[in-house]
This record gives C-alpha cells, structure tokens and sequence, in this order.
C-alpha cells in the first residue's frame, strides 16, 4: 500500500523481511534469500479459488511424498490481475541448479509434476517467472517471522536506463528517514532475469491488515523525519522512475509446501485440522518459482 504519492515516495511502501526456503528454516527470524526465484500464474476467469488450490495441491503432494528439502511458499493477489505467485529462495544460483538437477533426476517426482503441470494448465491464460537477488543496502530491518504473517504489499520499480545514481541517491534519503521510525521493515530484490534491467521488488509483510490503518498515518513521520529532504527526493523521483505499482497479496497456505518449522509455529493456519481429518495428504513443492 502506498503510504505516499509519488514514484521515489513509494519506496516508503517497500517490502518487509521475506524468508523463503530451506536456507532459511534454522530461526523464525533468518535474514531474506540470497536468490529468489517468483513463478507467476495468472488465472482463467472463475477458475481461481478452491479450484486453483485443488490443482495446486498436486505439486504439494508430490514434494510432500517425496520428502523434498526444498520449500516454497505460495500467495494470491487481492488487486491487480488475478494471479498466483510461487516464490523459492535459495543461497545462490548453483544451489538452485542442485535442486533443479535433483528433480530432473528424481523420475517418480518429475512425471508427478507433469501430471500436475497439465491439470493446472487448464486453469490458467499465461505463466511467466524472474529471478531476483537480494539487496541488502536497500533492505531495513529485513529479518521478520514470515511463518506469522498473512500478507505481502509487494511494489515493483522500474529505474530508467542512466539513472542509477539518482535511484540510489533517492533511497539512501528514504532509509535514512525510515531508519528514524520503528517498526518499519522491508526487503528488496533486484531483478537479474525474467524481468527489464532495473526492476527492483520490495516486500512488505502483514500480519493483519488492520495493519495497513497505521501505515497511513506513518506518512507524516515519514515527512517529518525527510525534512527539507522532501523537495530533492521529489526531484529524484521524476530523474529514476520509470514507473511504479503496488498490490496486494494474501498467503495461500493450501498451495504452499512450507517447512515443518513453520507448520509447529502456527498449524492452525498452515495445516488445519479439518484439512488433515478430510484425508488430505501433507504439503508439497514447486519446481523452481512463480511472480
């Protein structure tokens, strides 16, 4: 949600810490991936919604049956076209190309996922994916129990062509300010394939979107702590963007194949009762991601 108008004054909507895959299973507070892959799924008209999620659970049971070390985590759009995001993370690029080795290898899990590839293919108009990295420098407070929360804002950035140095002038001012605030975090990816040069994704997790009432009233902390700052970041903002948007997105716990760690922290909402009691089998995985 966009806590200011603006291109640059949207970075105040960056997003907070994620923590995805099996890097990150040690500690309910691990830092983001260093790699992160998003797979896109845009769904048919009436084809999202329980009949989504029941081809969806095909992937899951397949990771699940096959005890796959490698989670992802799976979230719907609540603005925007009706999508589904599946995102892995992993260490680095050569341990994703050991997990998509591994499943390759694996001849019982390939041919279930193309079984469950056709079935969901029905359901959707179009499939695309990214790979991203993790940027530090442009990331606050980043580490966040995710295993808790229920909701990304995710905002993606699209800096001109030349214009860099103006991009980073006009974040250093944004962290600074928001350096100021607490309780104020994000995590910020940059694109490296699978979307233009210059694309940056920032995530800001929700546990609740009464959340989202206090959010608007940071903007005039926000401000204040900017200070005179304001009128150059407006200057930056016109110099470095290309364009910006923001949506929203909702955890979709039955079309996830998360960690057994996350499951202990809350298997009301990752594995409920009524689901396990109705004969479902345990979650599963993904092939490599989905934006």
């Amino acid at each position: 949600m966009k806590r200011l108008t603006g291109l640059l004054l949207g970075l105040s909507v960056v997003l907070g810490g994620v923590s995805l895959g099996a890097a990150q299973e040690k500690s309910e507070h691990m830092g983001p991936p260093k790699v992160l892959t998003i797979i896109r799924e845009f769904v048919k008209p009436g084809k999202a919604g329980m009949v989504h999620e029941k081809a969806e659970s095909a992937f899951v049971q397949a990771f699940a049956r096959a005890k796959w070390p490698t989670h992802y985590l799976a979230v719907t759009s609540l603005s925007g076209k009706t999508r589904a995001l599946f995102l892995v993370g992993y260490d680095s690029f050569a341990a994703w190309e050991k997990d998509n080795q591994a499943t390759e290898k694996n001849a019982a899990l390939s041919q279930a996922l193309d079984r469950a590839g056709v079935a969901d293919g029905e359901l959707l108009s179009g499939v695309d994916g990214g790979t991203f990295v993790y940027r530090e420098d442009y990331s606050l407070r980043a580490p966040v129990d995710i295993a808790h929360m229920r909701y990304f804002e995710l905002s993606v950035f699209h800096v001109k062509p030349g214009h860099d140095k103006d991009w980073d002038e006009g974040m250093k001012l944004v962290m600074a300010a928001y350096e100021k605030i607490p309780d104020i975090h994000w995590a910020c990816f940059q694109a490296v394939y699978g979307a233009p040069e210059g694309t940056f994704l920032f995530f800001t997790p929700i546990k609740s979107l009464a959340e989202t009432d206090r959010m608007l009233t940071q903007n005039k902390q926000f401000e204040a702590a900017m200070g005179e700052g304001m009128k150059r970041l407006r200057e930056l903002s016109a110099a470095a963007i290309e364009s910006s948007e923001t949506n929203l997105f909702q955890f979709a716990p039955k079309m996830s194949y998360v960690s057994e760690e996350w499951i202990k922290a809350d298997p009301d909402f990752w594995k409920p009762k009524a689901a396990a009691t109705s004969g479902e089998k345990k979650p599963e995985k993904k092939p490599a991601a989905k934006p």
